[in-house]
């Protein structure tokens, strides 16, 4: 089976969660036997920019299906919309199958830029958007919605990472029968990535301060403003404790502010954007990940630290309680409660052995549910369900 992935975003081009994923998948197809080919920006034209890339992608995947012959032909996000749109014009015997895999809805993305309410805090409000992001809202989400719509609608197979994000897509881009491929890790992408069923050595953390681990773009659905007014609230009974975080972004002068208002001061380090092996290294020495989001598809980070025996604080939204079961890999915290987040904060920190215990839970959970090879099962289930022949290994595939 030929099947071509087509994908605006790609490591190491690019930092991203979802590209990642591009290839992860990748990896678990071939290992089952299928010739993949991944196209991105860098076989669409010199210096094709991400906004373009919708656009100029449609050449490029035209000249690779008439030259390629792929079986199937599966875009990644909005993005490819208009791939899709032109794919399905083509008669019966050049036609591929169409899938789609969407992240997020962008309808709740764009829901999801609003003011932050902390509601242990009288609901009050602690952060609100900035220029840019209510730029993305106004002028950016439309078109994502619109792209999103349409890629849903003309595709033959639609797929998400989570339940919560089919749901989503069905609701909100006005579909049925989306089909769930979990987000998986694990594949030896690069020398730094750990291989499948292993568990990594794990760093001491330095300074004589248990630290957390955030990781990601600094935006508003991120929920950073509730993790400082946690992190206040846990210092202040006493606990040292400190933030790591491995990101930028729009709202990292708002987030300074806030950590000299809180006095956190040195409680907090900022890394920046980080390479996959620096933040591997941050993540390993880390008494915790952190995720505060108020909304998410399937974050790849909590897959990550998962996979390095690392306890995952989350809130319990969107797919992430598909993926860490609270009191077993990790705390599950209801979004936007800085008192709730504390609490699981001061847990973590307080009790290591304990916390050990969560990590190497959610690392098994990991090796039985979310490796490639799990990714690709479910990937050749959902394509068998649309009456599409697969190879004879997984046409049966194990429960």
């Amino acid at each position: 089976m030929k099947v071509l992935l087509v994908a605006n975003v790609l490591p190491p081009r690019d930092l991203s969660g979802a590209g990642e994923q591009v290839l992860q998948l990748a990896w678990g197809l071939r290992q089952a036997g299928c010739e993949v080919e991944v196209l991105g920006r860098d076989r669409c034209g010199p210096n094709v920019s991400k906004s373009a890339f919708p656009w100029r992608a449609r050449g490029a995947v035209l000249r690779m299906v008439r030259e390629w012959r792929p079986d199937v032909v599966q875009v990644h996000e909005s993005d490819g919309g208009l791939v899709i749109r032109d794919l399905a014009r083509l008669d019966g015997a050049t036609r591929p199958l169409l899938v789609a895999l969407q992240q997020v809805s962008y309808v709740r993305e764009r829901r999801a830029v609003r003011p932050l309410v902390d509601h242990d805090q009288g609901a009050r409000v602690v952060a609100r958007p900035v220029r840019s992001e209510l730029l993305f809202r106004a002028v950016r989400t439309p078109l994502h919605i619109a792209l999103g719509r349409l890629t849903a609608r003309r595709s033959d197979l639609r797929l998400a990472p989570s339940r919560a994000t089919a749901r989503e897509i069905e609701h909100d881009y006005g579909v049925d029968g989306v089909r769930v491929v979990p987000n998986v890790t694990g594949a030896a992408l690069d020398a730094g990535t750990i291989g499948p069923g292993q568990a990594a050595d794990r760093d001491e953390p330095a300074g004589g301060e248990r630290y957390v681990l955030a990781v990601g773009r600094l935006r508003i659905r991120k929920g950073m403003e509730i993790l400082l007014q946690a992190l206040a609230q846990a210092r202040g009974r006493g606990h040292r404790l400190r933030l790591v975080v491995a990101g930028d972004g729009e709202r990292r002068e708002a987030l300074d502010t806030q950590c000299e208002r809180l006095g956190l001061g040195a409680s907090v380090h900022w890394a920046g954007r980080c390479s996959r092996s620096e933040a591997a290294r941050l993540r390993r020495g880390a008494a915790a990940l952190v995720v505060p989001s108020t909304y998410e598809g399937m974050p790849l980070v909590i897959l990550e630290a998962m996979s390095d025996g690392v306890p995952v604080i989350a809130s319990a939204v969107s797919g992430i309680p598909e993926v860490v079961i609270d009191g077993e890999t990790g705390w599950l915290v209801p979004p936007e409660r800085s008192a709730a987040l504390a609490g699981a904060l001061i847990e973590a920190v307080s009790d290591p052995g304990a916390a050990r215990v969560r990590g190497e839970a959610g690392r098994q959970r990991l090796d039985q549910r979310f490796r490639p090879q799990h990714g690709a099962r479910h990937w050749f289930e959902a394509v068998s369900s649309v009456g599409f022949p697969v190879p004879t290994l997984w046409e049966n595939p194990p429960g």
